[in-house]
């Protein structure tokens, strides 16, 4: 049975954006071949302003408000997607994933837990599946509204027993590099991508995986057919197309962290105050809007300020 929690501020359907209003980006391959990894990602973020266009009635970076959020569109979700194991460029990725085989599927589910499984997806889609509209919002500056379908972490977790020594989840995607040809391409990269959670930040409510959006099938270009979803961090945090959890004692290495480890770290919760090493992220562009929008901490969701009390946010990015 499927029931609605955590959605975000809701607007009329009137006003969600034409799909051909939002931006197109930079070719990452070109510059990546000629410029390098770093200087390539480097030229592909927004250009930050002075000054922040804004609306009557918008909120500074430090209100707890933020402005009515709408739905983007399913196709402005299904076809602007950042996924570097099929191409660097976001535009190219539903053509490319389009026949990435999702099924069969299984997710292996071990480490320092009672009760090691490994999952069908058939198994995990027998979990109670929730509609949650989610706000993502990409470190390079941009985000989208996405009404995803899924279930709560926490109850695969409590399914595996964690012990008392773990502390941390690490997850990794499927490492194919006959399907996904990214992963035999950019040689820059460690495949296969992998992520990581603390283990209170697993269990918080919020915390999902996303087995679908707008009520139909989670499509390739969007991590078919089980990702991660964080609403508070980064959008890099939520990776796509898992095969592993496993839980540990030790932080995890993760993918950003170990590829540039001097501009990507393990928390990656979305704050205005503390900016990228080479842009600002006090302000945000809407997929299908004009104007930035000033980034919220946390991207809104303040009920996980609790999980760092005593935590120096300007320096656990």
């Amino acid at each position: 049975m499927r029931k609605s929690s955590f959605t975000s501020v809701p607007a009329k359907a009137s006003e969600i954006t034409p799909e051909w209003l939002y931006l197109s980006r930079r070719k990452f391959m070109k510059l990546a071949a000629t410029m390098g990894i770093a200087a390539a990602l480097a030229a592909c973020m927004p250009v930050q302003p002075s000054s922040v266009p804004t609306q009557q009635g918008n909120n500074s970076p430090d209100s707890p408000t933020p402005l009515p959020d709408t739905p983007n569109t399913y196709e402005q979700i299904t076809q602007y997607n950042n996924y570097y194991e099929f191409d660097m460029e976001k535009e190219t990725i539903a053509d490319l994933a389009k026949d990435f085989p999702t099924s069969p599927w299984q997710v292996q589910v071990y480490g320092l837990v009672n009760k090691p499984k490994t999952y069908a997806m058939e198994d995990l889609l027998k979990f109670p599946q929730e509609d949650r509209t989610y706000r993502l919002r990409c470190v390079e500056g941009w985000s989208m509204v996405i009404p995803w379908t899924g279930f709560p972490l926490s109850l695969l977790l409590n399914e595996v027993e964690p012990t008392g020594d773990a502390k941390f989840v690490r997850f990794e995607t499927i490492f194919a590099p006959d399907k996904m040809p990214g992963q035999k391409s950019a040689t820059f990269f460690s495949w296969p991508y992998q992520e990581g959670l603390r283990l209170d930040e697993a269990m918080h409510n919020l915390t999902i995986l996303a087995t679908g959006l707008y009520g139909k099938p989670l499509p390739p270009q969007d991590g078919a057919p089980l990702r991660l979803v964080v609403p508070w961090k980064y959008g890099f945090k939520s990776i796509k197309a898992i095969v592993k959890i496993e839980l540990v004692q030790e932080q995890p290495a993760t993918f950003w962290s170990t590829t540039s480890p001097d501009e990507y770290g393990f928390y990656a919760n979305v704050n205005p105050r503390v900016p990228h090493p080479r842009w600002s992220q006090a302000s945000e562009r809407r997929i299908g809007e004009l104007n930035r929008r000033p980034t919220l901490l946390f991207n809104g969701y303040s009920e996980v300020a609790s999980l760092y009390i005593g935590m120096d946010l300007k320096t656990n990015f």
